[in-house]
């Protein structure tokens, strides 16, 4: 699981042509006023020769996209099927995959980043918001009455993206809002995941966050994911939910797994480097040394130094 920055998401949908994205970045105020996009989706993500879809990644932006089509929406621990239409509103907090599964495909999406949304004058915080909490559902069949609403609201973003109206950021920002509370209104699809599935996807993606962190290479490398909880948050689950699929499947607690592997990348580092005990804590994520002590003589009932020796 990678993390997707904006950039790389327009990279991705003009196939690395560096002149377009440059220029849209450019002209839609990524500087100033954060980042915001709007575009057709049979025209710009859908062409015929690429229907794959989106790979589970976490996207350092926010999307909404509204969608004609059949698609399969995996997340978290659960997979829902959009069979006709839909509306799918994505944070940066929850890492998803997205696979059409069908050649007919339409609708609008917009791309844009917290700051984008942090100028409201509301003094709105994205992330409060009930539709982007971890827990929440986040994919919403539509019908025919509530698409055609949602609709007329894309293409008043898009026509008002290409105006020279000096307010128009500001109005985008309304029809963006616009459609975050109309999204939250709506009745969540049910997963059609199996139990077993779900847990095998959730333990694959923590055992990978796990691992990402190491081998540690420098004394300037600090692990960023030390709890359990800060894995729970990653994966967009809650963490009794992790706990629950972790011990189902290797019968340890989230906490012994992590303990465990920073317990022996310890050890490689007391063996294999010069580094002091207190450098070595510091990339394990201890603010104090003497944490990080008690911690190895805890798994390995030597001290560092000692194990060192």
């Amino acid at each position: 699981m990678n993390n997707v920055s904006i950039l790389d998401f327009y990279k991705e949908i003009f196939d690395g042509s560096g002149a377009q994205f440059d220029i849209l970045l450019e002209n839609k105020g990524f500087n100033d006023l954060g980042h915001f996009n709007v575009f057709d989706t049979e025209k710009f993500y859908f062409s015929k020769d690429k229907k794959s879809g989106m790979s589970y990644n976490r996207r350092l932006y926010y999307k909404i996209s509204l969608i004609k089509g059949k698609n399969l929406v995996e997340y978290a621990d659960k997979t829902v099927m959009i069979e006709n239409q839909g509306i799918l509103f994505a944070t940066p907090r929850i890492p998803y995959r997205y696979t059409p599964q069908s050649l007919e495909q339409s609708g609008f999406f917009c791309v844009f980043t917290k700051e984008f949304l942090s100028k409201s004058k509301t003094g709105l915080v994205i992330d409060d918001l009930p539709i982007y909490q971890p827990t929440s559902d986040f994919v919403y069949q539509l019908s025919d009455e509530q698409f055609t609403a949602m609709e007329l609201i894309f293409k008043k973003m898009d026509a008002e993206l290409s105006s020279d109206y000096v307010y128009k950021y500001d109005l985008i920002r309304n029809y963006v809002l616009e459609l975050i509370h109309s999204g939250q209104k709506l009745k969540p699809i049910e997963s059609v995941a199996s139990t077993t599935n779900a847990a095998s996807r959730i333990s694959s993606l923590f055992v990978e966050l796990l691992e990402r962190q190491f081998p540690i290479e420098n004394d300037a490398q600090v692990i960023q994911l030390k709890a359990a909880v800060d894995y729970a948050k990653t994966l967009g689950i809650h963490i009794n939910h992790l706990n629950k699929v972790l011990k189902e499947t290797t019968n340890k607690s989230t906490t012994e797994i992590i303990n465990g592997r920073i317990a022996e990348e310890a050890k490689v580092l007391l063996r294999q480097t010069q580094w002091n005990v207190s450098e070595i804590a510091y990339t394990l994520g201890f603010e104090e040394v003497a944490h990080f002590s008690n911690f190895f003589k805890k798994h390995t009932s030597l001290s560092p130094l000692k194990f060192r020796n």
